[in-house]
């Protein structure tokens, strides 16, 4: 557990203020310890290093204004700036950007590219859009979507609208949908989808969701919105917000989302890849929440990139030709 490079950190107490209430535990250390790669950080939380009021807590704790966190002595390692974007990765970052104010910044996410990087990824697009936008003084992500996701990503410009922000995902308070492609064609009108999900480890060491009665509670609501010889376009609203819950609860139904190989139908993927889809056909288009700083409700829509536009296309012509 030992990390070789760096010095060693005496044993700190931090009394939680205003500014980190509600914080998660997680996030809040990711950001304290400086330089201490993700991975040494969740241990520390695992094996009980870092306590709370003297007691364990787990990743998701909500930090309380007066909390003692008992930080523990780690060995970080020399803080290095992040590797400049090209321009290429710049433009690409600058050209996402579909929403920005005093307190928010909205991207549309670029499919494959990880929100945090690590794990032999590369840089993460909170780094990236960190060195892009160094004017900003202040920039948090609110909320995650997966590496192959593209789509809607909130980031908050300060941290009573990170709050806010947090507050708003967590209680259900904000109306997320999403564009996918599923195989097969869909018969019968909106469908919800509420088995309960849960982790699993195959022998491979590969972790997977899935479906167990005695998972967590999910629910996905899945609307036609264009139907294909041998597959359909769906708006899927995610009720709950378990991770690869849209795609897990797709599959279940026998309707799994295009180009998805973890969850996803084999012979589908192959036939879509024979049509040009090189990735998950999965993509947060609209997203409804209450501004942080105004109160007012403010809605944002991520166009579809021009990859699945053209898959879209294609299927359209083929239905005229059948």
């Amino acid at each position: 557990m030992d990390i070789k490079r760096g010095q060693p950190a005496p044993v700190k107490t931090v009394i939680i203020d205003a500014d980190h209430d509600g914080q998660r535990i997680d996030n809040f250390l990711l950001s304290h310890l400086k330089g201490v790669p993700r991975t040494h950080v969740y241990r520390l939380l695992r094996t009980g290093q870092v306590r709370v009021n003297s007691r364990r807590a787990k990743p998701g704790y909500k930090l309380k204004l007066g909390d003692s966190i008992r930080v523990p002595p780690v060995t970080s390692r020399p803080q290095q700036a992040p590797p400049a974007p090209t321009d290429k990765r710049r433009q690409l970052i600058l050209e996402s950007i579909i929403h920005e104010d005093e307190r928010l910044l909205v991207l549309n996410k670029p499919a494959g590219l990880p929100v945090h990087g690590g794990s032999g990824l590369s840089t993460g697009l909170v780094n990236l859009l960190k060195v892009v936008r160094c004017d900003l003084a202040y920039i948090e992500l609110a909320h995650r979507l997966d590496r192959h996701t593209s789509g809607c990503l909130v980031f908050a410009k300060d941290r009573a609208a990170l709050l806010s922000l947090h507050r708003q995902f967590r209680d259900g308070l904000v109306d997320k949908r999403y564009l996918a492609l599923v195989k097969g064609r869909w018969s019968g009108g909106s469908r919800v989808v509420d088995s309960a999900l849960g982790n699993m480890r195959l022998e491979s060491g590969e972790r997977r969701v899935a479906v167990e009665e005695a998972g967590k509670a999910s629910a996905t609501q899945f609307i036609p919105r264009a139907l294909y010889h041998d597959a359909t376009l769906v708006e899927a609203r995610p009720v709950t917000g378990r991770t690869h819950q849209i795609r897990v609860h797709a599959a279940h139904i026998d309707h799994p989302i295009a180009g998805d190989t973890k969850y996803g139908e084999r012979e589908f993927n192959r036939e879509m890849r024979r049509r040009g889809l090189r990735r998950l056909f999965l993509h947060a288009h609209e997203l409804s929440l209450t501004h942080p700083a105004g109160g007012y409700p403010i809605h944002i829509q991520a166009p579809l990139p021009e990859a699945l536009q053209k898959i879209l296309d294609d299927h359209e012509r083929h239905e005229a030709a059948l």
